[in-house]
Formats: structure tokens, C-alpha cells, sequence
């Protein structure tokens, strides 16, 4: 069975799911695939009880509550979801959505006006690990990080406080870190916004950094600096972490050492180790995007690659002056498909309304 849609979307975290009520305002429909088995991407999978702070409109809000609210957003427009799969091909192929199709030898750049001459006349196909194909007349790549897995610390015997929880790079539940002895290791937004999280459920607190700058949202990182100050938490800089005790997989204790190697132990029943993620782009490296470090290159007007019809937004699409900021991959959402409704729509003119006169009526 061959799906056949306006718009298909790659990859259903935050900025994907807003993607499709953009679409839907704009009368497009659209599929979305996501490795995923469910939607939310990192919000939902790693984080969902972290709360977000710069989501306008929302002074604080948890991860799966965002989430929630875009998925709720979403759904007047009957999107169609394929989860727990990954798009392992995307080709272009010629003529309309009914037949007559015959293969583009490679999704190769063009020029402005070669996009201007192809635009309406491809469709795209995708085809998915479980086999399902999906025809849309554009893409849009909200992959986030790619397929991605946390970066650990290189600390010997790291596997077996890993399948106990001893040793976690997530929070999925907050409750189940209240009275226990943690420590917090990392220098970036998770570790602080983790801090200040479970500052108030956990019996101890250390956070661990190898120098005192933070790269953190100065805000958050002040909040940090003052329950230290409070003596609710316990500032261990600057260390690195150095070793594991425990027996049977039950931490007791992280070795912490500096530089020089001096060494200490702090007692913790888990050890929380924010060192980023490793990102892995698959096969979205194989489609003939530009890529730059691991993401895709887009024109920042309207978030479309060096291909014509594919767009990418969220963190995984980068221009000059790039903040990767959810509300970012908002607003990039908003005008690739601004721009991909003059593909889907070729012919229509188009006279933009606010939602509030025009409401989400599809």
C-alpha cells in the first residue's frame, strides 16, 4: 500500500508536531514517521518531567505537558503517524500522485530557477525500516539529533550500574530520585535545569563540573549558584568524575578527582551523567543534503535545502546565526510550510489570515 499525502514529515518531537498544525492551517495534510514508539521525540523519551522555561506564554512547563499541548494542537488536522520506524529511503520521482511516475537519477542541487521549473512536477517518495511508503509532494525533516544515544563517561565497570540505574543519563521520573544521594555530572543546560529540578526531592546533591563556567542559561545558572549558597546543594568543581564503587550493581559511591589528581569519594546512590548526545544522522546523510557538522544547510527565509521540496527544521537544520531553541524550531516550522503550501498549491493564490479570525477549521 503506497500512503499518499501533501506533506511528509520526518521525525514527530515538538517542532515536527508543530510542522503539522502549520500544515493543517494552511489545508495540507500530512503523514510523519518517527523511530520513536511514540511521539514527543527527546521531550517525551529522555526528559519528559524536565521543565521547559522559554516556551513563550508558559513561565514553566514540563516536557510531557508541552508535548501534550502540541499533540492536542495538532489534532483537528487528522495527521497520519508512523512510529517506531525510521525513513531508510527518499527518492524523487516524476508525474503526479495517480501514475506515470519514473524515477530522478539523484536528489541533486539547483538553481533558483531550475527549482522554480521543477516545483509540482516531483513527488517524493519515502520508504521506511518496516517497509511502508509513503508519496508526498514535499518533506519535511524535523529529525531533532538524529538518531542519538548519550555520550558516557569513559570510567571502567560504567555497564553494570547502568543496567541497575546506579549510573542514568535521563530522568523519566522524578519521584523515583526523592531521599537518595545523587550526583549530577555535566556543565551544560541539562545538568543545571536537572539541579534545580531535584534540588528539592533528593536527600543530597552534588554537581559535578571541571571548571566553575557553566554553559547554561545564565538565569538558570544563577538559580543553581544560589542554592549552593543556601546549602542545598553541594558545588564539586573542579573535579571530573574518576570511578565507581558498589557491589552488584548498587552504586555507593562516585570517585571524583582534579587535574592535579587529587581524589574524593561522594556517596550517592546515583550517579546522573549530562554529557550530551552522540548524533548520528543515518540515512538522511545519504540524500544529497548539504550538511554541515552533522546538520542540514537550509536558507534561512524558508528552511529549504539545497534541494527543492525538502525542507529541514529543528535542531537538526543550521544557518548563520543559529540558536537551537524549541521556540526557534517553532517559528522555522511556520515558514517551510508557508513555503511548501506554494508547492502543494501551486496555482492558488494565497491570503494570509491570522488564526484568530480564521480559526482551525480544515
Amino acid at each position: 500500500m503506497i500512503h499518499e499525502t501533501d506533506i511528509a514529515i520526518i521525525g514527530a518531537g515538538p517542532v515536527g508536531l508543530f510542522a503539522i498544525f502549520e500544515a493543517g492551517m494552511l489545508k495540507m495534510r500530512c503523514h510523519a514517521v518517527d523511530a520513536l514508539e511514540e511521539v514527543g521525540g527527546q521531550c517525551a523519551a529522555m526528559y519528559p518531567e524536565k521543565p521547559i522555561y522559554d516556551i513563550p506564554g508558559h513561565p514553566a512547563i514540563d516536557a510531557y505537558e508541552l508535548i501534550e499541548n502540541l499533540n492536542a494542537q495538532a489534532e483537528p488536522f487528522s495527521p497520519v503517524y508512523h512510529l517506531g520506524q525510521r525513513v531508510e529511503k527518499l527518492e524523487i520521482i516524476e508525474g503526479d500522485m495517480k501514475g506515470g511516475q519514473k524515477a530522478d537519477p539523484a536528489l541533486s542541487p539547483a538553481s533558483s530557477a531550475e527549482q522554480e521549473a521543477r516545483r509540482g512536477s516531483k513527488i517524493y517518495k519515502l520508504v521506511t525500516s518496516k517497509g511502508t511508503v509513503i508519496h508526498a509532494k514535499a518533506v519535511v525533516i524535523a529529525a531533532g539529533c538524529g538518531a542519538f544515544g548519550p555520550n558516557r563517561p569513559p570510567i571502567d565497570g560504567l555497564e553494570a550500574y547502568e543496567s541497575t540505574g546506579g549510573v542514568q543519563y535521563m530522568v523519566t521520573k522524578k519521584d523515583a530520585f526523592r531521599g537518595k544521594r545523587i550526583v549530577i555530572a555535566g556543565g551544560g543546560d541539562s545538568a543545571v535545569d536537572w539541579t534545580l529540578s531535584l534540588a528539592d526531592v533528593a536527600e543530597k546533591l552534588y554537581v559535578v563540573h571541571r571548571r566553575p563556567k557553566f554553559r547554561a542559561a545564565p538565569e538558570s545558572v544563577s538559580r543553581m549558584e544560589a542554592l549552593a549558597e543556601a546549602g542545598k546543594i553541594e558545588m564539586v568543581i573542579p573535579y571530573q568524575l574518576s570511578g565507581l564503587e558498589g557491589e552488584s550493581g548498587k552504586l555507593t559511591g562516585v570517585k571524583v578527582a582534579t587535574l592535579e589528581g587529587e581524589e574524593k569519594t561522594l556517596p550517592a546512590d546515583h550517579l546522573l551523567a549530562f554529557f550530551g548526545l552522540a548524533m548520528e544522522l543515518g540515512p538522511i546523510a545519504d540524500w544529497g543534503l548539504n550538511l554541515h557538522m552533522n546538520h542540514i544547510e537550509v536558507d534561512p527565509a524558508t528552511c529549504e535545502t539545497n534541494v527543492p521540496g525538502i525542507f529541514a527544521v529543528g535542531d537538526i537544520a543550521t544557518y548563520r546565526n543559529k540558536l537551537k531553541l524549541i521556540l526557534c524550531g517553532f517559528s522555522e516550522a511556520a515558514m517551510a510550510m508557508h513555503a511548501a503550501r506554494n508547492i502543494v498549491f501551486p496555482d492558488t493564490a494565497y491570503h494570509f489570515e491570522y488564526s484568530t479570525s480564521k480559526g482551525t477549521g480544515f
